[in-house]
């Protein structure tokens, strides 16, 4: 609920952007103005590092809905659910600071999808988050991307997974939700 009201005021605005013909190519990159708010920021007076990735969220709301994504899986009863992200910080946004949120869809791998969003204040990157999602349905399982790219088509120009992406994505899994998770740390 953090960002409640703004996930609202970007959701109006994208389907007012479809609208008036704004909408976008599953390769595109989506682009959204936030401004770095008191709430946003930590005892140190700047943005605090985990209010990117809730703020990263109104990027991928919009790229959903502008490349219609969002209504197709609204339509058959999919969602979508993060598996593992990874964020690198290079400049700290400061009050008031105006700042875009870019995000683009990044490729695929057998089970997921990943996209990647930025930070950039005057073209110059500040932090950037790696995404790795899955598409789920509500009555249960997933979605395999060939329904998936049956549904949208399959979006040509989408670059190539990057071999670091996959090997981060193996690494960082967690066993399966109906295997067993134990909380052991090693020395």
């Amino acid at each position: 609920m953090n960002v409640i009201w703004r996930t609202l005021l970007v959701i109006l605005a994208a389907r007012r952007r479809v609208r008036r013909g704004e909408a976008l190519d599953p390769t595109a990159v989506g682009r959204i103005r936030l401004t770095t708010l008191p709430t946003d920021l930590d005892i140190l007076r700047h943005m605090n590092n985990g209010r990117y990735l809730s703020l990263f969220d109104l990027g991928r709301w919009d790229l959903l809905i502008r490349t219609g994504l969002f209504d197709a899986m609204k339509d058959r009863g999919w969602y979508a659910v993060v598996s593992s992200e990874t964020v690198t910080f290079r400049k700290s946004l400061e009050p008031w600071q105006r700042f875009d949120v870019e995000s683009r869809f990044t490729g695929h791998d057998d089970k997921a999808l990943f996209l990647e969003h930025r930070a950039v204040v005057d073209g110059e990157v500040y932090a950037r988050v790696i995404v790795r999602a899955r598409m789920l349905r509500r009555s249960g399982g997933t979605v395999s991307h060939e329904e998936l790219f049956a549904t949208l088509g399959r979006p040509e120009g989408v670059p190539g997974v990057a071999d670091w992406i996959h090997d981060w994505a193996t690494a960082s899994a967690l066993p399966p939700t109906k295997a067993a998770a134990p909380s052991v740390w090693t020395d």
